[in-house]
């Protein structure tokens, strides 16, 4: 499946005619507008969640500094009238090097979730990981899509029952991969979260696939339901928010305590530190589907997942939310591309914000790269509407961007397209 010709330019037609009948697009195109957009109509915790890093936060800046030091080197006269953005990944031919990154709590943005999202990555025909920690059960994700491509995060939970389980499920709702998570053996140290003292999974936020697994629910015991403390109004907002996320009856639930025994359960084995790479043996025993690890920054580590039998590797430091002062996703990709030279497909992650640093991604060795907050904010703006939209916009800007560069297919998109400035 290859992508349109020219939808760079019918984007940009599409926009300006109608700026003539007098309609401003919804989704601003500037990326930090479109944050200070989306902030507005957030709240002040969620925007935290959703926007902060860790620590200071230099890792988000460092990722975006990372950018602006490679500048693109135009070429002139060469044909591109006719541009191709698809890119092979994974066995298949996808339309456009763009994935949606998994990312939690989508109900924080906005009521549709994981749901809306779901619908406008099919719309526009850009794979939708879908998020260990999803606000929604990716059952209702994958019949939203129909046979759209969908893969599946996997935090590697302290249950090896529970992993089965989420593996099974993702097989069984048509995910092409599985993309185990591996730099968040624990939360990162989130100073904006922490200012709030606010985790959205505490208050049953977030745990969708885990309420609707089986196994996890099998677990799952009331009677280690304690309370922490003289009730108030906030410990009951959150009582009544962990109730209505556990299936079954709301008034058995709140008797039983079983919301608030499933958070804790949930915290308790949601990741695993002890994890190695030896584990993924056990992983590959189960599971007839590709295994993407994601969170690969060190030139041996991609080694490894190579050496490992994996099949993809993400380079990601998590877009800045778990260690403060690590090195730029874009900074490790040549010495990940280095290690890997062609054995296996390269994803890049963290700080992808436009046409041209997705341009800059795959010239620096990714096959295919990740949106992130982008398309967060624009569901937390227009819901399914803006999603698609934040999609469509950053397509059409990598296609005028290629066309720009004289680059007519993304194998043309090479170092050389590139120079690094001081």
């Amino acid at each position: 499946m290859s992508s349109p010709p020219g939808v760079g330019l019918a984007r940009q037609t599409e926009i300006y005619l109608a700026g003539v009948r007098g309609r401003r697009p919804a989704i601003p195109f500037d990326h930090r507008k479109l944050e200070r957009k989306a902030k507005s109509t957030l709240s002040a915790q969620a925007y935290a969640y959703i926007a902060g890093g860790a620590g200071i936060e230099r890792t988000i800046a460092a990722n975006r500094a990372a950018f602006d030091r490679w500048r693109i080197v135009p070429r002139v006269l060469r044909d591109v009238s006719d541009r191709d953005l698809s890119v092979e990944l994974l066995g298949r031919r996808r339309p456009t090097p763009f994935l949606l990154a998994p990312i939690g709590v989508l109900e924080l943005a906005h009521g549709d979730a994981d749901v809306g999202v779901a619908k406008a990555a099919a719309a526009e025909g850009v794979p939708m990981i879908f998020s260990n920690q999803a606000s929604r059960p990716m059952e209702e994700c994958a019949a939203a899509m129909g046979g759209a491509s969908r893969w599946f995060q996997l935090y590697w939970s302290t249950s090896d029952d529970l992993v089965a389980s989420f593996v099974a499920r993702a097989e069984a709702c048509g995910c092409e991969a599985i993309v185990v998570t591996l730099d968040t053996k624990m939360l990162g140290w989130r100073s904006r979260d922490l200012d709030f003292a606010h985790l959205p999974f505490a208050t049953g936020m977030g745990i969708a696939q885990y309420t609707s697994d089986p196994v996890f629910r099998s677990l799952v015991d009331p009677s280690a339901a304690q309370r922490s403390g003289p009730p108030t109004p906030a410990a009951l907002r959150a009582l009544v928010r962990a109730t209505r996320s556990y299936p079954g009856s709301f008034r058995e639930n709140l008797r039983s305590g079983a919301g608030v025994a499933a958070v804790r359960k949930m915290m308790e084995i949601y990741s695993r530190p002890s994890l190695t790479w030896d584990d993924f043996a056990w992983l590959r025993e189960r599971t007839t589907l590709p295994i993407v690890v994601k969170g690969i920054l060190h030139p041996d580590d991609a080694r490894l997942s190579v050496e490992h039998g994996l099949d993809a590797v993400v380079v990601s430091n998590h877009g800045g939310r778990q260690v403060d002062g690590a090195i730029a996703s874009l900074d490790a990709l040549p010495g990940v591309a280095q290690a890997v030279d062609g054995r296996i497909p390269i994803l890049f992650d963290s700080g992808i914000r436009g046409g041209a640093d997705a341009f800059k991604a795959l010239a620096l060795g990714a096959t295919a790269v990740l949106l992130g907050r982008p398309y967060v904010y624009g569901l937390a703006l227009r819901g399914a509407a803006g999603v698609r939209d934040v999609i469509r916009n950053l397509v059409a800007d990598l296609d005028l961007t290629m066309a720009l560069s004289g680059c007519r297919t993304v194998a043309d998109i090479r170092p050389e397209c590139l120079q690094l400035t001081p």
